[in-house]
């Protein structure tokens, strides 16, 4: 008994240990009621389940064994038996309490699983909405459907379990034979054993009429989508009433013929074999039949209507059924004039990628080799006297992986260094410094960035924090993968934290915080102890009466913990609001029953070219058929608290869950701040699952939906890390811009469309907020149009000759530097598509940063290349440079160009086959030696150096280009 009780202890602690910690956690957070309902949930289906699973089958055990036969036949098998009757029955209830006891552990672990189903069930609403063929509120499909599949499950499991357990019974007693002579079985067993299969069959007559609802939640197998149709409805949907009825019938003569007829189990077997038989011709081979030669041959005709239906469907599942569509016919090709003089769409054109620039921000603004950015920053937007405008924006976090030497023992790794420092903003459409970002807000660079003191550029920062935070610590961020200890002795006046570097000093700091978990006493020092298998929370002197405990510091795994019912967007960013920092996040509720709305798989219609790229975490693989922001969260980078704001209030299923965890779940949405809601951005994720869908489902026509001659595609990523050949799929991308039919500018996530397996534009799609609301908006161009899409426009900027011989300048002599290509944005403007892309620099040197050094446009046929947009434009606007044919397309994969724009497709000038003459190799010599220079002022370090050498390579590549030129003039 001793040992049993020390491996009870020992398998069941570290489920304690996590359960007290998780209840500390939720208590410091403040959503104690969250973890008390789910622990209460899932306790109670444990027990009742379990005990019902137990019962089923310790019932129907100890049945058989007081219905055994007193005098058995003397047979050889009877003999062989005897050795287990001896064993079970001096302790029958015994053992057969533990068999039925380990059943109903299984079963209980099972349905505590099933947490997020009871609570649907129990506390999900109206819809408001009917489902088109049974007229029946799609609230049961996605609240009661669920659960009533379980029931019918757990009971066939029951069912199943009770009837084998019961004939070993019958057969281990002498019930049930299988040598001697007389009957095969007894009439107690018989009874018993048929009442069971009688219950079998019931259970499927349930099933048949669970099915007949289920049947808009299948594949319609003649258009692979969601819903049932010409045949479910018209043949398998009949099929599944009469199999429920003749189910009926079966069971009663299970009972009724094999009791009162018979006395073996034959008419049973006989009334089984029937309902199978019926199974395959009236639930098989009729529907197989009516699909076979009614709906193939009129496919178009016959699956129309059900087509519709999941048009309809689908477009209301995904919020899709607002959609606004406007036409576009982007039939200009000459760049109007007013590209030059435009006050709304170029000025705010954005030249900074967030997913290249990470590094400029680190190099420009980490002061300190342990600070680091995300690898994906984030866009977000800021008025600023009187004036909005979109910014890159990061936080300066401690990256823990970059710790080395003595920073990474326990104690610098968890006392020492616990927090980052700084909102670091650049304008998105500005850059400074040679392709630098110009920052406006840096933490606790200030002057000092502006003058050039702890290693950043000088003029390469605001001498003011245009966007400051009052308390600028980063204590929870997206690189906090661990945990941290802080607090200050009593009476003590050291603080041990470091906090950021002050000159040739560093100052250090003692949290303040409400945030984190209670471990002064030694009893809370010995739980984490346990829980982290760390000895150190009780050997180290660095714990003390105030000491507090900060874990699970990330954004998104905080509001997951909270919330594990709603499903989160990959990309928090961060915001300052009231002068703190906090984290701003989407969560959105989700189902997969939403009846006639077509299944989407949400890991795949979410990932693109950055998906688990830094900030942009992947989506797990999960069918869905319906979704809603209705959440908007927020954590404080400060003290973690965390805050949920309901975004939907007519969202069905977050009402549902807000009711079952006590209904203050959520805080209503007129309680969300002014200031923080004009920092809300439409969701990337929720975007990409509905542009993945609307690719298809803007097709209202069902029967040109059949066809799918006009459905679209998400295009290829044109260009990502310097390279044309293609990652994945084109990211959306937000922009503060102006489209056709607006009346100002907006902070939009914009996408381009292609046709399916085509290059040229198709549509353009936008989703934004006006007044607080979601706004859909699709910018469709004409069928027969050609003007080129995202991929195209790369190919013919980035391919131009006089393009192509200037960038190869830039990378050096055997690519000496990196290009690096931005995002490629599509502007309708003029009536016809402008595109830009900007252009970085990267050095092959260690840590290298890119530079902004050239960008690329182009309009109709024509294109611009220069440092500048401005400039850019102005080439447009002349006509000076006119775009080459389309690239010749890859057979095999039609996105992806034969010679990719990274390519060189020319000898760089720099190592030219013949030594030129005269001013043209003078220009020549010059541009090597400026690219020496520069590789020489990044190696050491030197920002001033490196600058100049910047200046002197863009001078000298221009007067090379002017010595061709006149070289050659008629080239």
């Amino acid at each position: 008994m001793v040992l049993a009780v020390v491996l009870i202890v020992f398998m069941f602690a570290d489920r304690i240990v996590n359960l007290w910690t998780d209840w500390l956690w939720f208590g410091e957070v403040g959503f104690t009621s969250v973890f008390a309902g789910m622990l209460r949930t899932r306790l109670l289906l444990f027990l009742i389940f379990g005990v019902v699973m137990a019962g089923i089958v310790f019932g129907n055990l100890y049945l058989a064994y007081r219905t055994r036969p007193l005098l058995r036949a003397n047979s050889l098998e009877q003999h062989a038996l005897d050795r287990y009757r001896v064993l079970l029955t001096p302790r029958i209830k015994l053992w057969l309490g533990l068999i039925a006891g380990l059943v109903g552990l299984f079963a209980g672990l099972a349905a505590q699983g099933r947490w997020q189903q009871w609570l649907l069930f129990a506390n999900g609403g109206k819809f408001g909405v009917l489902d088109p063929e049974f007229k029946v509120d799609v609230g049961f499909y996605v609240f009661d459907y669920p659960f009533w599949r379980y029931l019918l499950d757990f009971g066939f499991a029951a069912t199943t379990l009770a009837i084998i357990g019961s004939l070993a019974m019958h057969y281990l007693y002498g019930g049930v034979r299988l040598q001697g002579v007389g009957d095969r079985m007894t009439t107690a067993a018989r009874i018993h054993l048929t009442t069971l299969i009688a219950v079998f069959v019931l259970l499927k007559a349930a099933a048949y009429v669970l099915d007949r609802r289920a049947l808009l939640l299948d594949f319609n197998e003649g258009t692979d989508l969601l819903g049932a149709g010409y045949t479910d409805i018209n043949a398998l949907l009949p099929a599944k009433e009469i199999l429920g009825y003749i189910s009926v019938l079966v069971a009663v003569a299970v009972i009724v013929f094999s009791n009162i007829r018979g006395r073996n189990l034959v008419w049973a077997g006989a009334s089984l074999a029937l309902l199978g038989i019926a199974a395959v011709a009236v639930g098989g081979a009729y529907p197989a039949a009516v699909q076979q030669f009614t709906v193939k041959p009129n496919i178009r005709d016959k699956e129309a209507p059900y087509i519709k239906r999941t048009i309809d469907g689908t477009l209301a599942a995904y919020g899709l059924d607002k959609v606004q569509t406007k036409g576009y016919a982007a039939n200009t090709l000459t760049p109007p004039a007013s590209l030059t003089t435009d006050n709304t769409v170029v000025p705010n054109i954005r030249l900074l990628d967030p997913a290249v620039v990470s590094d400029a921000f680190t190099q420009a603004q980490q002061i300190r080799n342990i600070y680091d950015f995300n690898e994906q920053l984030d866009i977000d937007r800021y008025t600023i006297n009187g004036k909005t405008q979109d910014y890159v924006v990061g936080v300066r976090e401690i990256n823990y992986t970059k710790l080395t030497g003595q920073q990474t023992n326990w104690q610098n790794k968890h006392t020492v260094f616990t927090h980052g420092y700084g909102f670091v903003a650049a304008p998105a459409n500005k850059t400074v410094c040679n392709g630098l970002p110009y920052f406006v807000s840096g933490g606790f660079l200030g002057e000092q960035a502006a003058s050039g003191e702890n290693g950043t550029p000088s003029g390469c920062a605001s001498s003011t924090e245009l966007i400051s935070a009052q308390q600028p610590r980063i204590y929870y961020g997206e690189l906090a993968t661990d945990y941290v200890v802080v607090g200050r002795p009593d009476g003590s006046t050291t603080d041990t934290e470091f906090d950021r570097p002050a000159g040739e000093s560093e100052q250090h700091y003692t949290y303040q915080g409400a945030g984190g978990v209670d471990v002064g006493s030694f009893g809370r020092r010995l739980l984490y102890a346990l829980h982290y298998r760390e000895g150190n929370f009780i050997l180290s002197d660095a714990f003390n009466d105030n000491s507090k405990l900060l874990y699970i510091r990330d954004p998104r795994e905080r509001v997951k913990k909270v919330a594990p019912f709603l499903t989160l967007d990959g990309d928090p960013y961060p915001a300052v609001i009231g002068g703190k920092i906090v984290w701003i996040l989407d969560g959105y509720t989700t189902s997969s029953t939403y009846p006639y709305s077509d299944r989407t798989d949400l890991a795949e219609s979410t990932t693109d070219a950055l998906t688990g790229a830094g900030g942009v975490a992947a989506q797990a693989k999960e069918n869905i058929n319906y979704i809603r922001n209705s959440v908007k969260a927020t954590v404080d980078a400060y003290d973690g608290t965390v805050t949920l704001y309901n975004f939907d209030e007519a969202d069905p299923v977050l009402k549902a869950w807000n009711k079952a965890f006590g209904g203050k779940l959520v805080k209503p949405k007129a309680e969300i701040p002014a200031e923080l809601a004009a920092h809300f951005r439409y969701p990337e994720d929720l975007f990409k699952v509905q542009r993945d869908l609307l690719s298809r489902f803007h097709v209202m026509d069902p029967k040109e939906f059949n066809s799918g001659a006009d459905f679209w595609q998400v295009p290829d990523d044109p260009a990502r890390h310097g390279t044309a050949t293609t990652t994945g799929k084109q990211p959306p991308y937000y922009l503060l811009t102006q489209f056709p039919g607006e009346t100002e500018v907006t902070f939009q996530l914009t996408a381009a469309l292609t046709p399916k397996d085509r290059q040229n534009l198709a549509a353009l799609m936008t989703g934004r907020y006006v007044n607080g609301e979601p706004k859909l908006e699709l910018l469709e161009l004409p069928r027969e149009n050609r003007i080129p899409g995202p991929g195209q426009s790369q190919q013919n900027m980035a391919n131009d000759p006089d393009t192509r011989q200037s960038l190869n300048l830039l990378q050096g002599t055997g690519g000496q530097s990196q290009l690096v290509y931005g995002n490629l944005l599509s502007l309708p403007y003029g009536g016809g598509m402008l595109y830009v892309q900007p252009v970085y620099l990267k050095s092959n040197v260690s840590n290298p940063f890119p530079l902004l050094k050239k960008v690329l446009v182009s309009y109709g046929d024509k294109l611009g290349y220069a440092d500048t947009l401005d400039q850019a434009i102005a080439q447009l606007v002349k006509g000076t440079s006119t775009a080459p044919p389309t690239q010749p397309t890859n057979p095999t994969n039609p996105t992806t160009p034969t010679t990719p724009p990274s390519t060189p497709t020319t000898t760089p000038p720099s190592t030219p086959a013949a030594p030129p003459a005269g001013d043209l190799a003078e220009a020549t010599a010059k541009v090597q030696a400026a690219i020496d220079k520069l590789r020489a002022a990044q190696t050491s370090g030197n920002f001033e150096e490196y600058g100049k050498a910047l200046a002197e390579l863009d001078a000298a590549i221009k007067e090379f280009e002017a010595a061709q030129k006149a070289a050659n003039p008629g080239g």
